[in-house]
């Protein structure tokens, strides 16, 4: 690790990183109200996979104690769900102090991390923020889940001793359905009510395009002209959550260009992810005086789609849709973003749709951005306590508003249980459009290679 005074602080323009860190440091009065909402405790029951006991090792690092072997797992075994700012009663920045942490450990002791694991992550980061590498695997992927070897990986007995990672990226590969495109433009139905932005995303218009075009519809069907400017990047969520805060920074400075061109009301997402990035711009380009006003004011225009929703009110004629379904929270949209309600609300807003109870419906499902790749078995773990939670509701549907969300749990609801999953967003579509509910499955669970 390289000579520095203080190992637990991120230089940016004009910020005293150092004070700051000490300060957000003290704020944690260790009262353990944290322990019980932390995944990793629950998991592992160790207090150094907890926010507690991340904080007392980022303080000991900060006090001194060097960024080494044995600290660094900890951090990383953190999902940065952020399911403990909610319980804080003290208002620890525990979001800001693992990013900071996560940086650090990227700039000074990454090569700490086994090999493989380097590999593995330089590899995540030269393909999955970039939406045309994605789209360029469509075919090769789709003719690999045509031949059925993912499925007799799983059933092989030699395959099953295959690295985690490896069994990962097999089970967690959606089935590819045909690419629907946003046009650049898409005009409000009707007298226009505002003019949206719409982040695109990268897994999200390589893999969940339907929900892209769905988004699209929707908007426009409540009075928003759509601009989706097909020249956008990557957001930098992936970047900035896993410690790569350089990288994060450049894709925000161009994505607010891109947007500020685009000249539009507010910019909507369908990403609980993205959105947590694209609305803390403004704090993470505070010191720099060319940036920080831009990007504090699109920070300002950023919303979900159902929160972006819950304010505009809906005009468009809902027709009915019986299906029962459970709502999952995303962490980076309940936790991140403090968006709960909006979503529910769009959802009981459907006429006939039911919302069942959901078991820890707040509770991580192990995806995490990059974790369930780097960190597979205890992603798996959570991934199918929530998959036995999700079958218990008995509901028709899950419904979760963030992709990875939606690749995790589709991946550990396979098999037997059939329960499809869907974007909320989706179901508004279907209900404005007036599909029939048990085609709408039917079709759902063929895309998804669930048993009808």
């Amino acid at each position: 690790m390289s000579e520095r005074t203080d190992p637990m602080t991120v230089e940016r323009p004009g910020t005293d990183r150092a004070a700051d860190t000490g300060s957000l440091l003290a704020d944690c009065v260790h009262c353990g109200f944290c322990l019980p909402t932390c995944p990793t405790y629950r998991l592992w029951g160790e207090e150094m996979d907890s926010p507690r006991g991340r904080i007392e090792l980022m303080r000991q690092v900060h006090d001194g104690q060097p960024l080494d072997a044995t600290v660094v797992p900890h951090f990383d075994r953190c999902l940065g769900c952020m399911a403990c700012v909610t319980a804080c009663p003290s208002g620890v920045k525990y979001d800001v102090l693992i990013e900071t942490t996560r940086a650090q450990v990227e700039d000074h002791a990454a090569g700490l991390r086994p090999l493989s694991e380097r590999a593995l992550r330089s590899l995540i980061f030269a393909l999955f923020p970039h939406h045309r590498r994605l789209a360029a695997l469509r075919g090769p992927l789709r003719l690999v889940q045509r031949s059925g070897l993912p499925a007799r990986l799983q059933n092989v007995a030699p395959a099953r001793r295959l690295p985690a990672t490896v069994i990962a990226m097999t089970t967690l590969l959606p089935q590819l359905g045909p690419v629907e495109r946003v046009p650049e433009f898409t005009p409000a139905a009707g007298p226009r009510r505002a003019r949206v932005g719409m982040l695109l995303g990268c897994v999200q218009r390589a893999f969940f395009s339907d929900v892209n075009a769905a988004t699209a519809r929707v908007l426009a069907a409540e009075g928003c002209d759509v601009v989706a400017p097909a020249g956008q990047q990557c957001c930098g969520a992936l970047s900035l959550h896993a410690g790569r805060e350089a990288e994060a920074l450049q894709r925000a400075k161009a994505l607010v260009e891109t947007f500020e061109r685009a000249n539009v009301d507010v910019v909507v997402v369908n990403s609980a992810g993205c959105g947590s990035a694209m609305k803390d711009y403004g704090r993470l380009l505070a010191g720099d005086p060319q940036w920080s006003q831009r990007a504090e004011r699109f920070s300002a225009k950023c919303r979900d789609v159902a929160e972006w929703l819950g304010e505009l009110g809906p005009v468009a004629p809902r027709r009915p849709l019986p299906l029962t379904v459970a709502y999952h929270d995303a962490c980076h949209l309940a936790h991140a973003q403090g968006v709960r309600v909006q979503p529910r609300e769009v959802l009981s807003r459907i006429p006939g749709l039911e919302l069942v109870p959901l078991a820890e419906a707040d509770m991580c499902c192990g995806s995490a951005g990059i974790y369930n790749l780097v960190e597979p078995e205890a992603a798996a773990a959570l991934g199918q306590r929530k998959a036995a939670n999700v079958v218990a509701a008995r509901a028709d549907a899950l419904v979760a508003a963030n992709p990875g969300c939606l690749l995790q749990i589709s991946a550990h609801l396979g098999g037997g249980d059939g329960v499809p999953t869907f974007h909320p967003v989706e179901l508004l579509d279907a209900s404005l459009r007036g599909e029939d509910p048990a085609r709408l499955l039917r079709a759902r669970r063929r895309l998804q290679g669930l048993p009808r």
